[in-house]
């Protein structure tokens, strides 16, 4: 009988040491708990092991659903957004109606918000308005399918403010371009160019410069009727312009 007690503690002592040094034998809530405490604990990379461990072992249920969730955002912290992005539409596509689906909306538009400027732009302290807007479109799109799908959602007011900052570098990158075919004499260019930005973000901070580029692009230009409503708009709308003073002192010398 000792012999049979010694034995039956002889394993279950080895089946613990097993169960904590070897995640292949896990159960589907140790392996959610472990990957979530090293996702808390900023050990990102051991959390995207644990994840896939557990979504690999146990497909279906509420930890595989919630380390597919979670995953995403390991991915995110870990600098990698193209996987971070992956992960969030996969979980919107086979879980659309998840308790938690609107993070999942949230994610994906932060991922591309905080997308990093890389070793480059880090070196040269490039302005957002001065590159490629492709995420910064792709960070829009995200908020605004969450703002839409989820108004009541946590996360909607922090979008919603996104989105208006989105906007503004959008208009801002418009008037980069313009700006910078009024210096190398394109104006037909520039004037198109200032002309997208006030037609598409007309509330944004950059119009202002924009009615001033299509001033100068199209007195450049020798067109007069163009000009001048440009002019106009542009004295109605900022009465107390110091750059349209500057400006139109500038085109009457």
């Amino acid at each position: 009988m000792k012999r049979s007690v010694a034995l039956f503690t002889l394993i279950l002592a080895a089946c613990s040491f097993t169960d904590k040094s070897d995640p292949a034998i896990w159960s589907a809530a140790k392996l959610y708990r472990e990957a979530k405490e090293a996702l808390d604990s900023g050990g990102y990379e051991q959390a995207i092991k644990h994840y896939e461990t557990l979504e690999a072992r146990f497909p279906y249920g509420r930890y595989s659903q919630q380390a597919q969730l979670e995953i995403a955002y390991a991915y995110y912290k870990q600098n990698e957004p193209a996987l971070a992005v992956a992960a969030t539409e996969r979980f919107v596509k086979l879980h659309p109606n998840h308790l938690n689906v609107d993070y999942a909306y949230y994610l994906k538009g932060l991922v591309y918000f905080n997308e990093d400027l890389g070793l480059l732009g880090r070196l040269s302290n490039q302005d957002r308005t001065e590159r490629d807007p492709k995420a910064v479109r792709e960070s829009f799109d995200a908020f605004k399918d969450l703002v839409q799908r989820f108004p009541e959602s946590k996360y909607t007011p922090d979008a919603r403010s996104r989105m208006r900052y989105l906007v503004n570098a959008l208009a801002f990158h418009e008037v980069h371009v313009a700006r910078y075919y009024m210096k190398r004499g394109a104006y037909v260019a520039a004037a198109n160019r200032a002309q997208y930005a006030l037609k598409n973000y007309p509330q944004a901070p950059a119009q202002e410069e924009a009615l001033l580029i299509m001033v100068r692009a199209y007195d450049a230009l020798d067109m007069p009727e163009l000009r001048n409503d440009a002019e106009r708009i542009l004295r109605k709308n900022f009465p107390d312009s110091a750059h349209l003073k500057s400006t139109l002192s500038e085109l009457r010398r």
